[in-house]
């Protein structure tokens, strides 16, 4: 089966023994918005704030992000299938900033993960893909430390992060903020974060 990502130019690609090859490529807001539509409209996704977007706002939303320089987003796509969402931002530009000390070498990042398909559960799969993403966000960004805020009632992201090395952090109130074609409104979450030196001891 052909790769339909293959022509597409990945920002980090990472062979992982026996998981696959993970590669992340710069979202393509047309192209990628019918994938992105479907996990953004599922009800586990109803954290991520988009559930009820037709796929033209979801498509806007992310060309939106495109003309940002303080935040993108990332199709992570593993072995030629889309695995994940991934979106990063500069704290210092976001509304997280409001709620607690950034610090020089700080990066936001927001994951969702695909649907676990007709396989059902996934052993250590998200480890395994965290481990890619924590790569290029760490050592190919040069990043001192992530900076994660999932929802206080998402349990299962914040059980996550914190089996990932995570530490957690306060938990705060983020302002509500406007973007064309979606409203996200106050948010009470639970911030977490991870430095490099945990991450990779080495």
């Amino acid at each position: 089966m052909s790769d339909p990502y293959a022509s597409r130019t990945a920002v980090h690609e990472q062979d992982l023994d026996g998981f696959g090859t993970v590669r992340l490529l710069p979202l393509d807001a047309a192209a990628d918005a019918a994938v992105i539509h479907r996990w953004v409209s599922e009800e586990r996704a109803a954290f991520w704030g988009m559930n009820g977007l037709t796929r033209s706002q979801v498509a806007d939303v992310y060309a939106h992000m495109d003309t940002l320089d303080t935040h993108h987003a990332f199709l992570v796509v593993k072995d030629g299938e889309p695995a994940a969402l991934l979106q990063t931002y500069d704290p210092e530009a976001d509304r997280v900033s409001e709620c607690y000390d950034v610090e020089p070498g700080d990066i936001g990042v927001h994951l969702l993960l695909a649907p676990a398909g007709t396989g059902g559960a996934r052993p250590g799969w998200t480890a395994a893909l965290a481990a890619a993403l924590m790569a290029y966000v760490l050592l190919g960004l040069d990043r001192r430390r992530i900076v994660v805020d999932p929802d206080v009632a998402n349990d299962k992201a914040i059980a996550r992060f914190l089996k990932q090395g995570f530490t957690a952090g306060p938990a705060v109130v983020l302002p509500e903020i406007d973007l064309p074609d979606v409203y996200l409104p106050e948010k009470k979450a639970q911030l977490a974060f991870l430095r490099r030196e945990v991450a990779f001891p080495a």
